[in-house]
């Protein structure tokens, strides 16, 4: 980690002081090389190449599932999601010592003086663009455990900032006893949950039907309770608030003051508006009690069962099933020995949707592991549907030892095709396929001197699709224009300004209410087609820069 300064210009060494200088006299920090940390983000771009033999569904695609680096799949992602994902999940390496973290394509283990900066600097660069995805009112989730979580926690409070921290909820991870030997079991996990602005984000409450069981039935079959009007516990004596001490009219006429049994002057619970509320709605309930040595009225407030009983959502989550039953999940998905060995169960990422309760949302999973996130958001949309959307990002952890392994296609995308379609169980059961589809796509990095002979239209067309958030389909050559049906109108790219394609142009968009072209000479065609309706767009620089027909560096962009 430490820095070869022979190798810096004078105005990286200027910037490298300046920024040391900067650092915050409280909070995190850690050893990382500048340069090279910017070096990373601005030198290569990023393509995402269509596998269409990977995929799965018919037709047009909103879901994705991209293999690779996620720093990369990040970069583009921030290109075409920025402001657009509004849950993020994330279960990344715990950083463990054995085996479980890659930094700089090599793996890190305990006697790595650098170990927890590595990892540190690792997490950073991705939460940071992870960051620019989330919409105002996005959230993100992070699994941990204790090797970082408390490293982790001052990460995200150094990103988000402390104001946006929401919860740290606690998963009990194990349900059986832990025979290793060990004085302290590590029973649980951390999920780490941070807004991007904690005053827009907002959580549905829990489902809790039995908080009924705490009403009686009446007679007419309603469920109630009767609550005090007379405030106990703390802050209830009258001097905390004088106002709400005052009178009311019992059955017998006569005034009741709220007192305490030890003789105190109290307060009522509620003021004199909400007295007469109940009154007058007949849910001022008066009941005779002994208190100081006499029979006296008491005041209740009737209160009837909610239609849908909920309650908030507490921070430790004992109630959802454990890793042991993930596994189980797996291994009767793929019908075979464990592939996977820290599977998250489908409930735990269910709740975490249920929360959010977006039926709409667009969710990102970027260490995808099983692709339990992609079943989660499956699930729901089952369930209420929803149109829920999952993008999902996996590498394929091959090693030099094992040069083939692909866990993003042959585990997470596998997983999510069979729950898809439907599979049998290891109990020859048949379980019914959740439907939906997904694009499977390959990062491809492209260095910045890389030079064209020809425009990429594969890669323009599949960014434009993702910008204007249409189900993605791939560039077809023989067609004369790509056109995409959008919740806004049609999105059409027009590779090459023909006849025959501008007659394509004009039959597409007499069929459409509203479109907007792109195309590579925007101002000939819109002289050519006049029509309100349509936007007439020139292919947006940063592709130009990426895929037109010269060299990348030829100007700036965004990586």
């Amino acid at each position: 980690m430490a820095d070869n300064y022979d190798d810096y210009s004078r105005e990286q060494l200027l910037r490298l002081l300046r920024e040391r200088d900067q650092r915050p006299r409280f909070g995190l920090v850690w050893e990382r090389d500048e340069i090279a940390h910017d070096l990373s983000i601005n030198n290569d771009f990023v393509a995402l190449d269509w596998d269409a033999g990977l995929s799965c569904g018919a037709g047009a695609q909103q879901n994705l599932i991209i293999e690779g680096d996620n720093f990369d799949a990040l970069r583009y992602l921030r290109m075409t999601h920025a402001g657009r994902v509004k849950c993020i999940y994330i279960d990344p390496p715990y950083n463990t010592g054995n085996r479980d973290f890659i930094y700089n394509d090599r793996f890190v283990d305990k006697d790595d003086n650098y170990r927890h900066s590595k990892w540190l600097e690792f997490m950073y660069r991705r939460l940071e663009l992870a960051k620019e995805l989330l919409t105002e009112d996005g959230v993100i989730f992070v699994s941990i455990d204790d090797n970082e979580a408390f490293h982790l926690g001052l990460l995200l409070e150094q990103i988000f900032g402390a104001s946006n921290f929401v919860a740290s909820f606690v998963w009990r991870k194990v349900d059986s006893p832990n025979d290793n030997k060990v004085p302290i079991t590590p029973d649980h996990e951390f999920i780490l949950c941070y807004a991007l602005r904690k005053e827009q984000a907002r959580f549905a409450p829990l489902s809790a039907p039995d908080i009924v069981d705490a009403y009686k039935v009446a007679a007419d079959g309603s469920r109630f309770r009767d609550r005090l009007v007379k405030k106990n516990g703390k802050n209830s004596l009258r001097r905390d608030r004088p106002t709400m001490f005052f009178p009311i009219i019992d059955p017998d006429g006569n005034e009741v003051l709220p007192i305490h049994d030890n003789g105190e002057e109290a307060r009522w619970a509620m003021g004199r508006d909400g007295v007469e509320k109940h009154r007058v709605a007949g849910t001022l309930i008066w009941k005779q009690r002994k208190k100081l040595g006499a029979t006296v009225w008491e005041p209740y407030a009737r209160e009837f069962a909610p239609d849908t009983p909920v309650r908030p959502y507490p921070t430790i989550w004992a109630d959802l099933p454990t890793m042991r039953q993930a596994k189980a999940m797996l291994r009767d998905i793929f019908d075979t020995s464990d592939l996977f060995s820290t599977p998250k169960p489908v409930e735990l990422i269910e709740r975490m949707l249920r929360m959010i309760d977006d039926p709409n949302a667009i969710t990102l999973d970027f260490f995808a592991g099983s692709g339990t996130t992609a079943q989660a958001v499956l699930n729901l949309n089952k369930e209420d549907g929803g149109n829920r959307r999952f993008i999902l990002v996996s590498s394929t952890e091959a090693t030099d030892e094992a040069k083939d392994k692909n866990l993003c296609r042959d585990v997470c995308a596998e997983r999510v095709r069979r729950v898809i379609a439907g599979y049998t169980n290891k109990k020859e059961q048949a379980v019914d396929g959740l439907g939906g589809g997904f694009a499977y796509l390959r990062c491809r990095r492209i260095p910045a001197a890389t030079v064209f002979r020809s425009i990429q239209h594969g890669q323009i067309w599949a960014a434009l699709q993702l910008i204007h958030d249409v189900a993605l389909t791939p560039y077809r050559a023989d067609l004369s224009l790509q056109t995409a049906n959008g919740q806004r109108g049609l999105v059409i790219y027009l590779p090459k300004l023909t006849g025959a394609a501008l007659d394509a142009v004009q039959s597409a968009i007499h069929a459409a209410g509203q479109a907007v072209v792109y195309s590579w000479q925007p101002f000939l065609l819109a002289q050519r087609l006049t029509d309100p309706r349509v936007a007439f767009e020139p292919i947006p620089a940063f592709l130009v820069n990426r895929f037109g027909a010269r060299s990348s560096a030829a100007a700036g962009g965004r990586p």
